[in-house]
């Protein structure tokens, strides 16, 4: 059982797509980058045996802000330990990836980001892949932890309105969108995020990752721990409101997680930005 601890504030994002090449690693570094631009010293998880993400770490420059690696692709690493100074874990999975492997990030993760190329083939990877989240995995979407991240993104193709509507089928928050642009690969290069390279050139690609962090950063508001907390507190309240005499201990945790997650979208949580391409 894979477990990831650290303080109590810690936040676990995980990002993960079981396809290849749909812009996992991209996604994750340069996320650390943009929280470790900010200030913060993010931990970066490789659970990859290629070793992308740790080998972008090896390349990065001992003067850039520090990001913490862990390799989570040994063998020993089913237990992992956040530095005390991190609040935020990013986990960067491989494609080829057990299911009950899977469906074990999918139940530590306060965040789950998913990107997708808007092409056929990896519109309809996605949806089986989501099926199988929401289904086997038994992701409940009310609490609002999944999100799609469109990747190599071109405006006004037949494919990314495709993908849109995919997702609003599904109600799951597209929360931003990364450009098909070739700083992504430069600044990986160099072990960099694109927040990294001088503002003039990456202009048009940061509002991608912004929107994402922006999602991110009211996430955090509310732990997954937190949000359970609150449920419970809310159903005891709605069985002591009857006396503790009839009612349904089910009903009264549906019913309390019903107001709790209203409450969070009224003053936490945001909805999908607009995304303009």
């Amino acid at each position: 059982m894979i477990s990831i601890t650290g303080r109590d504030d810690l936040h676990t994002v995980v990002v993960l797509n079981p396809k290849g090449g749909c812009g996992k690693t991209t996604l994750a570094t340069n996320l650390a980058a943009l929280y470790a631009a900010r200030g913060e010293r993010p931990t970066l998880i490789d659970c990859d045996p290629q070793g992308f993400s740790a080998g972008w770490l090896e390349k990065r420059s001992q003067n850039r802000p520090k990001i913490r690696g862990l390799r989570g692709f040994e063998a020993s690493a089913s237990r992992l330990e956040v530095p005390s100074e991190s609040s935020l874990a990013i986990v960067d999975l491989p494609a080829a990836i057990r299911y009950e492997r899977l469906h074990e990030y999918t139940y530590i993760a306060d965040s789950l980001l998913v990107p997708i190329q808007p092409s056929d083939i990896d519109v309809y990877s996605a949806t089986r892949f989501i099926a199988e989240l929401l289904l086997d995995a038994q992701l409940d979407r009310s609490e609002r932890r999944l999100a799609i991240v469109a990747n190599r993104v071109r405006s006004n193709t037949k494919s990314y309105r495709m993908l849109a509507r995919f997702l609003g089928s599904l109600k799951i928050p597209m929360i931003g969108a990364l450009r098909d642009s070739q700083n992504y690969v430069y600044a990986a290069s160099l072990g960099m995020g694109i927040c990294e390279l001088p503002p003039s050139r990456v202009k048009d690609d940061l509002p991608g990752m912004s929107a994402i962090v922006r999602w991110l950063d009211k996430r955090r508001t509310v732990t997954k721990r937190q949000r359970r907390a609150m449920i419970a507190r809310t159903a005891y309240r709605l069985a002591e409101s009857r006396g503790f005499e009839g009612g349904d201990p089910v009903g009264d945790w549906l019913e309390a997680e019903r107001v709790v997650d209203a409450e969070l979208d009224t003053s936490q949580l945001v909805t999908s930005p607009e995304i303009r391409l």
